[in-house]
């Protein structure tokens, strides 16, 4: 006899077309199965064969929070090279290193939480370091070759499943899961959407993550955007991924629904298919999920709708397949290849700001390196655990000697006096073992705890001397003699326990605050003074030490000696990417903290012949008048100091370009929460004043000559040509960069917008002709008066050269196109939102569903412009559908007579039409004024 096989399912078929096999498990699932698919950690059916699956691998820029990994420089430093084609290989490394830890550490995901597309509208925004750049073109280029990278070449099966962050418009930390984004049509559509567009596009994206904000009244996660946009760009099934904690704040915080079935409901139904909530337990999710099924405001359909997507993505990563997955085995880990390529990130991400011969050092050349940042290779909350390091001092020291490089940290040295005239003493501690922040690894390394297992600090005679480092707006960290911090764990006690600063809460901050002839010190993550206890120093509430500073050594006055005894210096200053500028953190300025401010001008005062070195996740207004050179990096990863150390030698020239507006002063900068980049002259796009250093801004060891430019326009692209030259004597890369203008707009577009570039690398004297095919789409806008993309008709300047102002070549072309053309509001009337020009509105929620509507700013008054309306041969009445109380008047070419309505309805969203009469024909501007907390949605015209 012989023993009975049982048929294999279709869904075990890989010789079926996936989408049917999907059909056929979600056939099988059972509604509770089902529902349990929904949360983040989605469990096993073993009955089945199915195992668990979760969603959410962080891998930004190397594989995070799972322990060892190879560390790349941070996204904005890959913004910052330009190269898609390395930013390709950087993503395809870090997803075999991502396949590699799977294969030993279940707790590894497929499904990564990466890039993020945000684009970089304003630079104090807290997670700056997270994107790549301010102009939505760069963004979509970096973002797509990543994606790529991470998705692998397979047609069909995927190498990891990159998800996008963070849908939509989200630039502010400050209030981030309660404060809306005003994001009228245009900007919407030019700038918000069309880094996502582009790269969903590409091919390569599974999914997107929504942000915690709102935009436009409405919480990100009932974004309608999901489903008319996102959805509309591709035929894969995408799958939406809650950020953590979101779908709870729809009621605990933002209040926007009553309950939290209602809330997970109305989410489902906009489309997002995985709950991130409450971390591995999913208990609460599927409770509401089931309520949302008990009260009928979900129906199995829907949830199988969602449950199809996260299938759909895990059958393209090949769970199904083991025998036909072509990257099980492939994994690759911190092998040569990725430490090559780690420093060749970071070289390419060297950006030379200003230079007048200062660089490249001769070979020998005697250094000093000092600053905060000299000796420090820093990790942020998305970078995996160092496997190499390199330091700006210690590149220096391997590529000049350690005979030729003098080193001062300029830190302050000091003791803490007590009140009884006793010292802060920090306890010997030689059993403590070696051990960094996250090196075993976690799902959720906010959960973290800090170390108990070491003495906590107690007072002597002599005290202990610690550096003191002020990072700016009076927070500090404390270090002890044997390089740890000051730090306290969650029994209360302060102990020299933390390699670094680090954490969701960071525990190795603090503030010396004035009190009583003395100082109390206030721990930061906590809020609690210090004070000693007869078992050791802790934070507590009540009876504050009172500290007395004791400085025993000034960091300006070391650092200036140093200076003095060296050819050049170099000054190494930035950020810690855990204090005063990361997530939950937005940064307040732009200026260097006074602590490293005095450090440069210490250093300037005592060797002209110093340059500044900011290695930082965001950009600096510095005064670089009489500073012979400067140079910006973003925290470079594991290789940053060789690679430094190479392009301040000479071995790399320097290739880098800035990726954002570098401004001048803080009062160049719009409110943070202005998210309009058209009204507020945001980014290189709109920016009429003069930056610091401007957008593609970067300068090189060589020089380059551009000639013979040409442009034609074909079919439904415009052909543009042109020859680079390396004029200089050194091999070097260039950026080469093409930006578009209109000449003639009817509506206020970008002064320059970049639609095309290259990085290449030309040896001396070399000559390359390069052509662009610039698609006519690129010279679009988006007409609030047709709610469309328009081609306007007219002349478009090209202009080519090496940064967003450094243009070397220009011509202008003719487009054919439509010509502008007054609004038909007989016909269409005029949704509120789609203005011209405003002030005091906000736009909120027409609906907890879908449409904008505009209101006045906090209940006040407001004004808005909507231009070239044609009333045709006449109109007698016009309608205005308004909800809540206050006043809505409306002016023709701003006339002495309003037309004056006065609505009064209970809530926000009752919508009630209110008609008067109005006697116009012909063109006019419209302009309305609201006042009070009234919201309009339309105003349409008839007779």
């Amino acid at each position: 006899m012989t023993a009975y096989t049982p048929p294999t399912p279709p869904f075990r078929d890989p010789h079926l077309p996936f989408a049917k096999r999907v059909d056929d498990l979600l056939a099988r699932l059972t509604p509770a199965e089902k529902v349990s698919f929904l949360h983040q950690f989605a469990p096993a059916v073993e009955r089945l064969g199915i195992a668990a699956f979760r969603t959410g691998q962080e891998a930004l820029h190397g594989v995070a929070w799972m322990g060892p990994a190879t560390v790349f420089p941070q996204a904005v430093g890959l913004g910052a090279t330009w190269n898609t084609d390395l930013v390709r290989r950087v993503g395809e490394a870090v997803s075999r290193e991502v396949r590699a830890l799977r294969a030993h550490d279940d707790r590894v995901g497929l499904n990564v939480w990466s890039p993020t597309v945000n684009l970089l509208r304003h630079p104090l925004w807290g997670r700056n370091e997270e994107g790549y750049s301010e102009d939505p073109k760069l963004t979509s280029a970096i973002a797509t070759a990543y994606t790529h990278g991470l998705r692998g070449d397979h047609p069909v099966y995927w190498r990891t499943a990159p998800v996008l962050k963070h849908w939509l418009a989200h630039n502010n930390e400050t209030g981030r899961d309660v404060t809306s984004s005003s994001v009228r049509p245009r900007v919407l559509h030019e700038y918000d959407l069309r880094a996502f567009r582009e790269t969903v596009r590409s091919g390569a994206v599974a999914g997107v993550m929504p942000a915690y904000n709102l935009v436009n009244g409405r919480p990100n996660h009932l974004s309608p955007h999901l489903r008319e946009q996102l959805r509309a760009w591709t035929d894969e099934d995408l799958l939406v991924c809650s950020d953590a904690g979101a779908p709870s704040n729809l009621v605990d915080t933002e209040h926007y629904f009553d309950t939290h079935e209602e809330a997970t409901a109305a989410a489902v139904l906009a489309g997002v298919d995985s709950f991130t909530d409450h971390g591995t337990d999913s208990s609460k999710i599927t409770a509401r999920l089931r309520g949302t099924l008990e009260q009928g405001l979900l129906t199995e359909s829907d949830i199988d709708t969602a449950v199809r997507r996260q299938l759909s993505v895990r059958f393209r990563l090949g769970e199904f397949d083991p025998r036909h997955d072509p990257h099980v085995g492939t994994g690759e880990f911190d092998t040569p290849a990725h430490r090559a390529l780690a420093q060749e990130a970071a070289e390419q991400a060297v950006v030379l700001l200003k230079n007048d011969g200062l660089l490249p050092l001769a070979h020998d050349t005697r250094v000093a390196v000092v600053g905060l940042l000299a000796d420090e290779c820093k990790l942020d909350w998305y970078s995996g655990t160092l496997l190499h390091r390199s330091t700006p001092l210690e590149g220096l020291y391997e590529r000049f000697g350690a005979e030729r490089v003098e080193f001062a940290e300029g830190v302050d040295r000091i003791r803490l006096r007590t009140s009884a005239g006793t010292f802060l003493h920090v306890p010997p501690a030689p059993e403590a073992p070696e051990e960094a922040r996250g090196a075993e690894g976690a799902l959720d390394p906010a959960l973290l705890c800090g170390r108990t297992d070491l003495p906590p600090l107690t007072t002597d005679a002599t005290g202990t001397e610690l550096a003191l480092v002020d990072w700016g707006e009076g927070v500090l960290t404390l270090r002890a003699p044997d390089g740890r911090y000051l730090s306290v764990a969650e029994d209360g006690y302060v102990r020299a326990s933390a390699d670094q600063p680090g954490g969701w809460v960071v525990q190795e901050t603090f503030r010396l605050e004035p009190h009583d002839n003395g100082h109390l010190l206030r721990h930061v993550g906590t809020g609690r003074p210090v004070r000693v206890a007869a078992d050791g120093v802790k934070v507590a509430e009540g009876e504050p030490e009172i500290f007395e500073l004791v400085v025993t050594e000034r960091g300006e006055q070391v650092v200036a000696a140093v200076a003095a005894r060296a050819d050049v210096v170099l000054v190494v200053a930035g950020n810690d990417p855990h204090i005063n500028g990361r997530e939950t953190e937005d940064r307040t300025t732009l200026g260097l903290p006074a602590q490293q401010e005095r450090l440069l001008r210490a250093a300037r005062a005592a060797n002209p012949r110093t340059a500044l070195v900011l290695v930082s996740a965001y950009p600096y207004a510095v005064d670089v008048a009489r500073l012979p050179a400067v140079l910006w990096t973003a925290h470079g990863g594991q290789a940053a100091g060789t690679a430094l150390a190479r392009v301040l030698a000479g071995d790399a020239s320097p290739a880098g370009r800035l990726p954002q507006t570098w401004y001048a002063a803080d009062s160049d900068l719009p409110d943070l929460l202005d998210y309009d980049v058209i009204g507020a002259r945001q980014t290189y796009l709109y920016f009429e004043g003069t930056p610091l250093f401007p957008f593609g801004h970067g300068l090189s060891y060589a020089s380059f000559a551009y000639a013979d430019l040409s442009a034609r326009v074909e079919d439904d692209s415009v052909q543009v040509s042109f020859t680079v030259t390396n004029t200089g004597d050194v091999t070097a890369d260039e950026v080469v960069q093409l930006y578009t203008r209109a000449v003639e707009p009817s509506a206020v577009r970008p002064r320059r917008e970049l639609v095309a570039h290259r990085r290449m690398t030309l040896a001396p004297g070399a000559r390359t002709e390069l052509t662009c095919q610039v698609p006519l789409s690129a010279f679009e806008f988006w007409d609030v008066a047709l709610g469309r993309w328009r081609l306007e008709q007219g002349p478009y300047d090209l202009l080519v050269g090496a940064s967003s102002e450094d243009v070397r070549l220009r011509t202008t072309v003719l487009l054919d196109g439509e010509p502008a053309a007054p609004r038909p509001v007989c016909e269409t009337g005029l949704d509120a939102a789609d203005f011209d020009e405003q002030s005091g509105i906000a736009i909120v929620d027409r609906t907890k569903v879908s449409g904008d509507a505009v209101t006045p700013v906090d209940g006040g008054s407001g004004e808005l412009v909507y231009r070239h309306c044609d009333f045709g041969d006449g109109v007698t009445e016009v309608t205005a559908q308004v909800a809540g109380e206050g006043v809505v008047e409306l002016f023709l070419d701003g006339g002495p007579v309003p037309v004056t309505l006065m609505p009064g309805t209970p809530g926000p969203y009752d919508y009630r039409t209110l008609g008067a009469g109005i006697v116009a024909e012909g063109v006019h501007d419209v302009r309305v004024r609201l006042r009070g907390p009234v919201r309009l949605a339309h105003v349409g015209f008839s007779g």
